[in-house]
């Protein structure tokens, strides 16, 4: 057929088939396709492609690429990454959609990092994280041996663990290795706490003592307790100790010289637990600065202005119930700004500057859960079988570990939390090193690790 009669044909066919109904198009071009030979086909199947498939990711401005990404799940986007290198290219550089699929998992985000293509490998890092945490895969555990009767106090501080024993001594652990850094001879330890020239031990000897690391001597000894001290503090800022007894005070003491600078009075428990706190927060009774003092016995948190006046003043008492019939767990969490405490209630959380509390979590089976540590985003627990990692954004449970028959005690001094950075959120960096660690009945260390990432 000649060109100038083809074209004409064409017209005619043209206005005959837009005035067909859908059906009737589609009809005829089915059978058009059923006379196309491989030419044709092959024709037909190139066209198509340009036709049909636009890759909307690369005609689109980057900027409304990255608005249409922001609706898709990190799962999806993932996939999406694997349908070309230009794909791959642009979705990994959407830098807003990776910090929040990141924040959403409770991952820290450092909004210095300007590399766009950071934040995809740092999501890929914490959702294998948190996929351990779930399938309980994210920790491992080990012993410390060393010590020939019961260990009665833990003090945990920059992968260093300090033991007390009956066997009337202390000893230093590096964790990451188990090798004892030192080990001295003391008297029977209820409290421990160190830093790196000295340690001061609380004891069933009604006494407070500090001791030097390296030569194992004794430099300062605190009497006046008339009861077992079960919890010590202290800042060498202030030359300040404070001690909480079985004799239901608490005492304050020059560090630098062993002398009782005061005697608080008001607990009619043995008082478990001393924690010596700079406050965060302002209200009528103290302003961001002033050194607060924590004190808890079984019903009761009390709190103290830090000072040399001997009528020193209680500055509230907060419990969970009025008539004593709930009691408090041992283990505190003041960070200066809220106050943690755990009961058979559930777990509270009060604002320091009001008093007030903010709210109350009550997981399933609460009755047993004690508190370990608080943050911004994890709180750590644990009960007779199992060390829990719950999700304070939702209150919800999100790992478990399961636990040996570990050595009790009402006072909380046996078991305690290890690395607590983590629990304002991960970041890739702060999951390694201790979790928890406890004593055990044989008289070792049973220690709960994080596990390499892989």
């Amino acid at each position: 057929m000649e060109k100038k009669d083809f074209e004409a044909w064409l017209d005619n066919i043209s206005i005959t088939f837009l005035s067909l109904t859908d059906l009737q198009k589609n009809e005829t071009l089915d059978h058009l396709i059923s006379l196309s030979g491989a030419v044709q086909l092959r024709h037909l199947s190139n066209n198509l492609e340009i036709l049909l498939k636009r890759d909307f990711l690369k005609l689109l401005p980057l900027e409304l690429s990255f608005y249409l990404l922001k609706w898709l799940d990190p799962q999806t986007l993932l996939t999406c990454c694997l349908v070309s290198k230009q794909w791959n290219k642009v979705i990994s550089a959407c830098t807003e959609v990776w910090q929040t699929a990141c924040k959403n998992l409770g991952w820290q985000i450092d909004d210095s990092v300007q590399d766009p293509l950071h934040w995809k490998k740092v999501y890929l890092k914490a959702i294998l994280r948190m996929k351990q945490l779930k399938d309980h895969e994210a920790f491992e555990t080990s012993s410390l041996i060393g010590h020939s009767a019961r260990v009665y106090a833990l003090y945990y501080k920059d992968g260093l663990l300090c033991t007390g024993s009956d066997d009337l001594s202390a000893k230093l652990w590096d964790v990451s290795t188990g090798q004892c850094v030192y080990g001295i001879q003391t008297h029977t330890c209820a409290a421990v706490k160190f830093d790196e020239q000295k340690l001061v031990t609380g004891s069933f000897d009604n006494t407070v003592a500090c001791w030097e690391w390296s030569s194992g001597a004794k430099t300062q000894h605190f009497r006046g307790h008339t009861g077992a001290v079960f919890s010590v503090d202290y800042n060498d800022e202030l030359d300040i100790l404070v001690s909480g007894s079985a004799d239901f005070t608490v005492k304050v003491w020059a560090l630098s010289t062993g002398t009782c600078l005061n005697t608080l009075t008001g607990h009619t428990e043995w008082v478990t637990k001393v924690v010596l706190q700079k406050c965060k927060v302002k209200s009528l009774m103290h302003s961001p600065g002033d050194y607060i003092l924590l004190s808890a016995d079984k019903y009761e948190i009390k709190i103290w202005p830090i000072g040399r006046e001997i009528n020193c003043k209680c500055l509230k008492t907060l419990s969970v119930s009025e008539d004593r019939s709930i009691s408090l767990q041992p283990k505190l969490h003041f960070d200066g700004q809220y106050i943690v405490c755990s009961s058979a209630l559930g777990l509270y959380q009060w604002d320091f500057a009001s008093y007030d509390i903010l709210r109350v979590i009550k997981p399933p089976d609460f009755s047993n859960v004690s508190l370990l540590g608080f943050g911004e985003i994890f709180a750590l627990l644990f009960d007779n079988r199992y060390l829990y990692i719950m999700d304070l954004r939702t209150e919800k449970l999100i790992s478990r570990w399961p636990l040996p028959e570990y050595r009790k005690s009402k006072r909380g001094s046996s078991f305690l939390a290890g690395e607590m950075s983590w629990l304002n959120g991960l970041n890739g960096q702060n999951d390694m090193g201790l979790v928890f660690a406890t004593s055990m009945p044989d008289h070792s260390i049973h220690l709960v690790l994080w596990k390499e990432h892989g």
